[in-house]
């Protein structure tokens, strides 16, 4: 339908087209979004993050898929309605309906890297992976599936160092941010390898 009739019309609006495979990719998880413009900023962050930047920044990201203001990928990622839960939810089923079945490797690293500014929740002097030394940082622990020689993410935790928790938080070990995402894994289905005693 026509925009200026949905507009006059007082209709919900489609979301703008981007490229075909990011709208092929990114309507898996339109249901999660109850505004129109929340799943357009949805789409246009992973156009983004597929972009040839180099820094993949809300306003290098807003420069590059040509909206007005990086303010609107900053509000949807801050303070728009939907779950970050259930959408990692249904990339991990997605992950394994692509899989069939088949069994995979899962890989866990931490990564770290420097962080400036006091804006950052759970930034940390700490031993950040990316530069191999002690530095002010922030720091996670991934999960990833590797498969005929793919490598895809699964899961991420961000680690909490003691003298950044907040009140309800609980510190946990890398290690057991590790062992919380290999049961979440195990529990959630993924067929994966076991390695032999």
């Amino acid at each position: 339908m026509d925009v200026e009739l949905q507009i006059l019309k007082h209709l919900a609006r489609d979301a703008h087209q981007t490229v075909a495979v990011v709208d092929e990719y990114c309507a898996e998880y339109k249901d999660l979004f109850k505004e129109v413009r929340n799943y357009e900023c949805f789409k246009y962050l992973h156009l983004g993050i597929i972009s040839t930047i180099k820094r993949k920044s809300l306003p290098e990201i807003g420069k590059v898929v040509s909206i007005n203001s990086a303010q609107s990928l900053h509000h949807f990622l801050a303070n728009s309605d939907w779950s970050v839960e259930q959408l990692r939810l249904i990339r991990l089923n997605n992950i394994k309906k692509a899989l069939e079945g088949n069994a995979i490797t899962v890989v866990i690293d931490e990564t770290g890297d420097r962080k400036k500014g006091k804006k950052t929740d759970y930034v940390a002097r700490q031993y950040l992976g990316s530069v191999g030394k002690v530095d002010r940082g922030i720091v996670s622990v991934n999960a990833y599936g590797v498969y005929s020689n793919i490598t895809f993410p699964l899961s991420v935790k961000v680690f909490k160092p003691k003298g950044t928790l907040k009140e309800g938080d609980k510190y946990k070990t890398k290690i057991e941010l590790a062992s919380e995402m290999i049961t979440e894994l195990i529990e959630s289905g993924l067929n994966m390898v076991k390695e032999q005693p």
